[in-house]
């Protein structure tokens, strides 16, 4: 994807890969009349060749279309965007089946998202191309990117190679692993249909505060790019070890509940029994979004070119969807909550003390 982007921009790119989201809730929508799984298998193939598109030109954009010392607060208003999206969607989800019983969403869900994801496709044809950005340093990079095939082919390689990228790539493998614990075993199992939409809304609401968390904190003015660089690890480490922490002792207590067969009981007007996991999931949507916001602030470090951010946000979710569908199959396997946690604890501590070097060593 990001040889392509080099060579198309960013429009281009967008257009290519926008609609397919709309195609793969289209596909779960007919589903829910005919059982074709097939559909929905080809449909989420199709979705994850254009998400790439569509992830790439957002990561493109949010790195290089705005100053160094204004990266952090970029980043921060894109999640909070994205996540208002998800918001939204959680939030319709769960007025459509507040009384439903049946396990599954009703149609008008997904009609509703559908048209909400086709307009938000064709907003794709206003994007700006980085040679009508106003801004010295993404100037400066444009004008010595080479533009022929093999000129991109060959950037995107020494791009990926460097010692800094490869310190980062257990980053981005790690970056979605604890997706598919999180939402089946830990939302899936433990709550209701419309408590776990509501939970759906809470998650990416806590993914903004936590998007603008973590940009305020690496654009701090009193402290050189360097030392931003330090505390934001700083910040990621010690939230991830409490909350990770806190998911263990639920984990516990998950593995109780199930024992004596109560599972996707727990309503949010339970009160003290539905508060405490309802905010450690509240928690793990916050800790997503430190987690992304300082990768993708971290690759903005490495360049201002935005085919070379392209190449490395093409790298970021090359490895963010190995490990998701590595997590995915291993949850698909039936592998205990109590094995995922460990993988998702291990994987997300090791991943950031590989890349400590990266960080130790960006430049002011």
């Amino acid at each position: 994807g990001g040889p392509i982007f080099s060579r198309v921009g960013p429009r281009i790119c967008f257009l290519i890969g926008g609609w397919t989201y709309a195609l793969y809730s289209g596909s779960l929508l007919h589903f829910n009349h005919y059982a074709n799984g097939a559909f929905v298998i080809a449909s989420g193939g199709i979705l994850g060749v254009g998400a790439s598109f569509l992830w790439i030109v957002q990561g493109a954009i949010m790195t290089t279309y705005v100053s160094e010392s204004q990266k952090g607060r970029a980043i921060a208003t894109f999640w909070v965007i994205f996540n208002l999206g998800g918001g939204i969607g959680a939030l319709v989800s769960f007025a459509f089946n507040y009384d439903n019983k049946a396990g599954t969403v009703t149609d008008s869900t997904y009609i509703a998202l559908m048209v909400i994801m086709l307009f938000g496709w064709v907003l794709g044809l206003f994007l700006c191309s980085p040679s009508r950005i106003r801004l010295a340093q993404l100037h400066r990079a444009v004008e010595t990117e080479k533009r022929s095939i093999r000129g991109a082919a060959e950037m995107a390689i020494r791009t990926i190679c460097r010692w800094r990228v490869v310190c980062m790539i257990p980053l981005f493998f790690s970056a979605n692993v604890f997706y598919s614990y999180q939402q089946n075993n830990v939302n899936g199992l433990t709550f209701n249909i419309r408590t776990r939409s509501l939970n759906s809304a809470l998650y990416w609401i806590a993914q903004m505060l936590g998007g603008l968390l973590i940009g305020l904190i690496l654009d701090i003015p009193w402290l050189d790019r360097t030392n931003r660089a330090r505390l934001g690890w700083a910040v990621v480490f010690v939230t991830g070890m409490a909350i990770w922490g806190g998911g263990y002792a639920f984990q516990l207590w998950q593995d109780d509940r199930m024992a004596r067969g109560l599972i996707q009981d727990i309503d949010f007007r339970q009160g003290s029994l539905s508060t405490g996991p309802i905010f450690l999931y509240i928690f793990y949507g916050a800790y997503d979004a430190l987690w992304q916001g300082f990768s993708y602030w971290l690759i903005g470090t490495e360049s201002n070119s935005t085919g070379r951010a392209a190449v490395l946000v093409g790298c970021y979710k090359t490895f963010q969807a190995t490990g998701g569908a590595m997590a995915w199959r291993v949850n698909a396997l039936g592998k205990s909550g109590k094995t995922q946690l460990a993988m998702n604890w291990g994987l997300c501590i090791g991943s950031l003390l590989i890349a400590l070097p990266t960080v130790w060593t960006v430049s002011k």
